[in-house]
């Protein structure tokens, strides 16, 4: 790799702690093996400042530890920073994907009904009238087949939920959420078009929310859920 300056460095510091992260995450790179700066640095072409900042990355996911005289050494599974969105994101993207998929579903089957029931209860009446909108948007471009203006809906829609839930860890939640939305996507695990159950299950959540109905905004979000962990054991 070239190592430029800015915008440039930054770029080569993740680049370089995505793959050796991806390198742990799939066994590549063995837990309780070290390597050293210097193994990085000459292996990617970059400075020691740069692979020193890739490292603080990988440390910060608790994939890697730095030991004084052996360098980076590999972590077992027990310590990765599972709830990070950029370990969610790599783990997406590697052998572990199903196992991945499979814990954020389970994660959001009990996270997001409830939070939907809070929003019913909390949620302002600008939040509970922004939602109504986001459904009909993301009807129009599930229907059109428009994913990509679909995911951005979703996303927002989503994270509008968690963060007017009133619980400040379902709130602290909506950018891992965004995550999976965004790696279902680019993996292609979403249908061409969005399964109209999925549509009318938004509209219901969007419709509950606005009328403030926490147990029929709770059921709907349950069946847009329950729809999606369908979708993944297929």
């Amino acid at each position: 790799m070239s190592e430029g300056h800015g915008d440039d460095a930054q770029r080569l510091h993740l680049a370089c702690s995505r793959e050796l992260g991806l390198e742990v995450i799939d066994g590549v790179w063995p837990e309780g093996t070290p390597r050293t700066l210097e193994e990085i640095s000459d292996r990617f072409g970059i400075s020691r400042t740069v692979a020193r900042e890739a490292s603080a990355q990988l440390e910060a996911l608790g994939l890697v530890l730095a030991r004084r005289r052996r360098g980076l050494v590999a972590q077992s599974p027990s310590a990765w920073n599972y709830l990070n969105p950029l370990l969610i994101e790599w783990r997406l993207h590697s052998s572990q994907r199903e196992d991945q998929l499979r814990s954020l579903t389970q994660l959001r089957l009990v996270v997001e009904p409830e939070a939907a029931d809070g929003a019913a209860r909390n949620a302002d009446i600008h939040t509970r009238a922004r939602l109504l909108p986001l459904a009909a948007e993301m009807r129009r471009t599930g229907e059109a087949g428009a994913l990509e203006e679909f995911l951005q809906h979703d996303i927002e829609f989503h994270r509008l939920i968690l963060r007017s839930s009133g619980n400040e860890l379902f709130a602290a939640l909506s950018d891992l959420v965004a995550t999976v939305l965004q790696g279902r996507t680019e993996l292609g695990l979403m249908p061409a078009q969005p399964m109209p159950v999925a549509l009318a299950g938004h509209e219901a959540v969007a419709e509950a929310i606005f009328r403030g109905q926490p147990e029929q905004a709770r059921a709907a979000m349950q069946g847009i859920l329950d729809e999606v962990r369908a979708a993944i054991a297929d």
